[in-house]
């Protein structure tokens, strides 16, 4: 059974900096490209960064220079770091991965900027 399990996130002001964590199971994790997206209330969800299994990264242009994706497969966890950030980034966060063609998502993370 895939799980994906977020943490982190919270309240935080504008130009502050979050972590956002998600641990996976039943999953090799090592071999799945991860990514996260994110939702504002209204808007579509969109994909926020990727990260490959061999690490190579992608981002979203608003976010570049910003957020970080990392992954530690020894902890099956995916990371995305927040710095700089805008009130814009409000949104619910969801880390996603797909297996056998199937998506699988994490229970989502609020994270919310104040001006």
């Amino acid at each position: 059974q895939v799980q994906l399990v977020q943490s982190g996130g919270g309240l935080v002001q504008a130009g502050g900096s979050l972590r956002l964590s998600c641990t996976a199971s039943g999953i090799i994790f090592s071999g799945k490209t991860m990514n996260w997206y994110r939702q504002a209330p209204g808007k579509q969800r969109e994909l926020v960064a990727s990260i490959t299994s061999g690490s190579i990264t992608n981002y979203l242009d608003s976010v570049k220079g910003r957020f970080t994706i990392s992954r530690d497969n020894a902890k099956n966890t995916v990371y995305l770091q927040l710095n700089s950030l805008k009130p814009e980034d409000t949104a619910t966060y969801f880390c996603h991965t797909v297996v056998t063609w199937t998506p699988y998502w994490g229970q989502g993370t609020q994270v919310t900027v104040s001006s």
